[in-house]
């Protein structure tokens, strides 16, 4: 039975990082699922708070103005379940540095990161790709950076190598699918379900999501 008392549950912080331009569609699955309890193995387990430069107001690319709940100089790896970092507009130019050494102080500390589109980029040039399996928008957007780890690129939406998920921009649901596993959120039959709604667009998912709600209930 799934644990629902939050005395009980071991709280685990997301960290979403937040700089200007970021880009809105590619974070939007993966945090809005990761605070909605309905479906996981234990209900409410994670939190998502956002990282900043500075607290002061960031806007993405939709416009839309994020005040950060904490700075990048107060972020610990140890106090973190994971860190995502979406692509931004300065991304590929250095404009995201701080936040990729940082993820590279996350790597070290065998904790993950999840990269998406630009941000891919940025891991690339603090040679976080060079070693592992890797993706991005395409190879010849990393291949810009300079980076060493050509041979290692793999053609599909989105991947996991040890604690290092990269996806292409405009694979967000894939992105999502990849942190949820890392996160150990859910079932392997309500991430299957997850996926027939979400990325395959068949109701289905949905209603087997609404069986194994009403089954867990009754328990």
């Amino acid at each position: 039975m799934a644990v629902t008392t939050e005395t009980t549950i071991d709280k685990k912080t997301v960290h979403l990082a937040v700089y200007d331009t970021m880009a809105d569609w590619e974070y939007g699955y993966a945090i809005a699922h990761i605070q909605s309890p309905e479906f996981q193995k234990v209900p409410g387990r994670y939190e998502i708070k956002t990282v900043g430069a500075t607290l002061a107001p960031v806007t993405t690319k939709g416009g839309v103005r994020i005040v950060p709940d904490i700075t990048l100089a107060e972020l610990e790896p140890e106090s973190s379940a994971l860190l995502i970092l979406p692509g931004a507009d300065s991304a590929v130019t250095g404009g995201i540095t701080a936040f990729a050494e940082m993820a590279a102080c996350f790597v070290a500390a065998d904790k993950p990161v999840a990269a998406i589109c630009g941000a891919t980029a940025a891991l690339a040039q603090q040679g976080l790709l060079d070693e592992r399996a890797h993706t991005s928008n395409a190879p010849e957007f990393l291949a810009m950076t300079g980076y060493q780890g050509g041979s290692r690129y793999v053609d599909q939406p989105a991947i996991t190598d040890g604690n290092v998920i990269t996806a292409s921009g405009v694979a967000p649901i894939a992105f999502a699918a990849e942190i949820f596993r890392i996160l150990d959120m859910y079932t392997e039959t309500t991430q299957d379900a997850w996926w027939q709604l979400f990325a395959e667009q068949d109701p289905t998912g949905f209603y087997a999501l609404m069986q194994e709600q009403a089954q867990e209930q009754a328990q």
